[in-house]
């Protein structure tokens, strides 16, 4: 089975002008689905708002654009909490072209108070949510999470093993010294988990460092420091392959991941509160 991936990784308006990215949304969501994705990814909080108080919500005009250019947008936003406080929770949402209400992750980890504040871009009290939600479609099951819970390797896992085969992880901005590590982690997502992982970036200006890329379990299928748009073909059958196979003495000939590692022959969860104790 052939899915087609837009990645945008787009130079944004800044606040107090995050309302304009709902155009450049607009725009990319348009040539994705002129150039026949299935499916089109932004980074995280894009289209925005970036900032508490919230002054637009970007959810239904991106629910109507899905629909009429049928394409699932994955999209981030904040969903405020409390106005008084300026609390709200950080959200990767996806828009069905179906119609049907957009999904949404709001994020967990780590705990909360933390970096959505004092920034020139970000300004809100970020509350961590508790639920690690996995959501159908026809192309196949998908994770939705964000930025550096990369480095927490128990969320994707976690939604791979209920499932999700598409895991899609927008991010913030320039990840500077880490960025190596940052690219390297994407990628052991996908290994790990035998999923797609899909990833880019808010960029400042030209000069600004991006990550995008399109990670499968077997090789890097897209990545780009730069500001742009790329659609990217993915073999959804070559995925369930490897999940459904089992490794053996042979399985390096053919196989450039583990085999079969969410299943019974790897996975050994009678013995996992041993090494994670729980009180």
């Amino acid at each position: 089975m052939s899915l087609r991936i837009s990645v945008v990784q787009p130079i944004i308006h800044v606040p107090p002008h995050d309302y304009k990215n709902l155009e450049l949304a607009a725009h990319f969501i348009a040539r994705a689905s002129a150039d026949g994705a299935h499916f089109v990814a932004f980074p995280e909080t894009f289209p925005g708002p970036w900032r508490m108080p919230a002054q637009y919500d970007p959810s239904p005009q991106i629910a109507e654009l899905a629909v009429k250019h049928g394409i699932h947008v994955v999209f981030g936003t904040i969903e405020p909490i409390d106005l008084a406080k300026g609390t709200a929770y950080n959200v990767i949402s996806m828009a069905y072209p179906d119609g049907r209400t957009p999904v949404r992750y709001r994020r967990t980890h780590p705990n909360g108070p933390w970096i959505y504040t004092g920034g020139e871009a970000w300004e809100f009290q970020y509350v961590a949510a508790n639920e690690f939600p996995v959501f159908e479609t026809v192309h196949g099951t998908v994770g939705l999470l964000m930025c550096s819970e990369v480095f927490m390797p128990e969320i994707p896992r976690g939604m791979a093993l209920r499932g999700a085969e598409i895991l899609f992880m927008p991010a913030g901005v320039n990840k500077r010294r880490l960025w190596t590590t940052w690219r390297t982690l994407l990628w052991a997502r996908a290994i790990e988990n035998l999923a797609i992982v899909v990833t880019s970036q808010n960029m400042f200006s030209l000069d600004d460092r991006g990550l995008a890329m399109v990670a499968s379990p077997e090789d890097i299928l897209y990545e780009s420091p730069a500001p742009g748009y790329a659609v990217v073909e993915i073999d959804m059958g070559r995925i369930r392959t490897l999940r459904a196979g089992r490794d053996s003495l042979t399985s390096s000939i053919t196989c450039g991941a583990k085999e079969g590692i969410l299943s019974e022959q790897w996975q050994r969860p009678e013995l996992y509160d041993h090494f994670y104790p729980r009180k």
